[in-house]
């Protein structure tokens, strides 16, 4: 008998292929009557963004470039005041996680709405999430005011991405496939998103891995980081996003490395209780085990094994334990009780081999 559920669609529009942010975004600002735009991009992909702006140079009212990872406070303030002061009816976002995650700070106060032109596999552009740091502590909500109306994907835009981040970002969004399994909003439909996410990503890395500038490989690796962001606006946020964002914003940790690091240990902590799950992503990934397959497949991409090599501390374990234990969701796969919990951050800072056994003495009951 097919399972109850229920199903709420994340609309906006996403214009797809090599060649887009070209072609098509001077159209898809127009379908907004944008007269007024305010251009975000880092200061190292300002070029790139005004040289995309340029069939519609007069309409950019003012530039923001002071973007930070994690999204600081005073950068989102900084951001809202020029929105204001520059009067802009448009958010151009050009960029990677933290530049699109700047729009949605600006987007969240202002209901201005966003264009998003992504230049990494981050995925966020297409969820209603947003995430500000504030005192060394990241929070997070959805509100759909953050969703961007249109999502430019170019894979030509993507080729010059460095092979290592490229290699962390598409796992990051491997983390939103892998976690839409299990998250507490989860739904036939987007686990359906996600396994072709894993699918898309498992053949895109290592081909990016081989050839950095192959137009196929790079394709499926936006493909499947729009499918990954997909899934998770609809799937919410778990285990590994709560103990992730906690990193990040605590100890100002890289965010796609530190998500694919952690990745494989909380698929190795939950798969036991999540054997169907377990499996789909297993047959996504093309191997006949999910950890074994996943783990091998950070350590070929080169991902550094632990979060150690991030700069975290061992004597940093504990802190991040009390800061993620009170937000994992109730209906997790398995009980996590903090031994269980401080095991799992521990073995990922140590870059343990992922698996069962990592937290087998600590684990509470499952």
């Amino acid at each position: 008998m097919r399972e109850q559920f229920t199903y709420d669609a994340v609309a906006g529009r996403v214009v797809f292929g090599a060649g887009t942010a070209h072609t098509a975004l001077a159209d898809e600002v127009g379908r907004l009557d944008a007269e007024r735009v305010l251009l975000i991009a880092t200061e190292q992909e300002e070029p790139l963004a005004r040289k995309l702006a340029a069939p519609f140079a007069e309409r950019i009212a003012a530039t923001f470039t002071a973007v930070r990872p994690h999204v600081p406070t005073e950068v989102a303030e900084d951001a809202r005041e020029l929105a204001t002061a520059a009067g802009v009816d448009l958010l151009l976002s050009v960029g990677g996680g933290s530049t699109t995650g700047t729009a949605k700070a600006v987007a969240l106060t202002t209901g201005l709405p966003i264009v998003a032109v992504p230049t990494t596999y981050a995925g966020s552009e297409v969820t209603p999430v947003w995430g500000m740091t504030e005192g060394a502590r990241k929070t997070t909500g959805v509100d759909h005011r953050v969703l961007p109306h249109c999502v430019v994907y170019d894979p030509e835009l993507t080729l010059t991405l460095p092979v290592d981040l490229s290699m962390a970002s598409g796992l990051n969004a491997m983390a939103h496939c892998v976690e839409a399994f299990w998250a507490p909003r989860r739904n036939p439909i987007s686990t359906l998103m996600a396994e072709e996410g894993i699918r898309a990503l498992g053949r895109g890395l290592p081909a990016v891995l081989d050839e950095p500038a192959g137009a196929d490989g790079r394709a499926d690796l936006l493909y499947g980081a729009y499918l990954a962001g997909s899934a998770f606006a609809v799937a919410g946020s778990g285990l590994h996003h709560k103990i992730c964002h906690a990193l990040g914003g605590a100890f100002d940790l890289p965010h796609a490395r530190t998500h694919a690091i952690v990745l494989p240990h909380v698929l190795a902590f939950n798969a036991p209780a999540a054997p169907e799950a377990a499996s789909r992503i297993a047959q996504a990934l093309g191997r006949s085990e999910a950890v074994t397959g996943l783990a091998e497949l950070a350590q070929r991409l080169g991902i550094p094994a632990g979060l150690r090599e991030l700069g975290m501390l061992e004597s940093q374990v504990d802190e991040a334990t009390d800061l993620v234990a009170p937000t994992v969701p109730a209906d997790n796969p398995r009980r996590v009780d903090r031994p269980a919990l401080r095991a799992l951050i521990h073995a990922a800072w140590a870059g343990s081999p992922p698996g069962p056994d990592a937290t087998a003495t600590h684990q509470g009951q499952t």
